[in-house]
């Protein structure tokens, strides 16, 4: 047996999730695929928090009304733990637009398209270890 290194990520469940009662459907899909919950909190992200979050989006022209979006009411941010869970909840979640995502996704089954920018789609997963761990201190300063 090879060593395993357990990694973590962070998952949002945006505010269009949370708004719709979708929270406890994204965990019962994060344990039911075996990721453990490590930390669970719920929250109304301000905008300096955002701006460190989607600091790479910064100059980005949808930057303005990601952030309007995501500080518009409550998230639940969850720590996950597993081996290679940063890319197994981005499988999990589905692709971006919730349009493409495909069926037995979290965006394939739970989102659509509202009319609103894809930034509605339910769910952010870190992209990678590195952005998860930059991600977890922002949201979980304390872990």
């Amino acid at each position: 047996m090879g060593h395993v290194t357990t990694e973590r990520s962070l998952v949002l469940v945006k505010p269009d999730g949370f708004a719709r009662g979708l929270t406890g459907e994204v965990i019962r899909r994060i344990e039911r695929k075996g990721y453990r919950l490590v930390a669970l909190r719920i929250l109304t992200p301000t905008r300096e928090m955002l701006g460190r979050h989607y600091a790479e989006h910064a100059e980005k022209p949808f930057f303005g009304e990601l952030v309007d979006f995501m500080s518009s009411g409550p998230v639940t941010a969850i720590v996950i733990e597993g081996n290679q869970c940063v890319p197994g909840f981005r499988s999990l979640a589905g692709a971006t637009d919730p349009t493409k995502a495909a069926p037995g996704t979290i965006r394939g089954d739970l989102g659509r398209d509202w009319g609103k920018g894809s930034t509605e789609n339910v769910v952010h997963g870190s992209d990678s270890p590195e952005s998860a761990a930059r991600e977890m201190a922002i949201w979980f300063p304390d872990l």
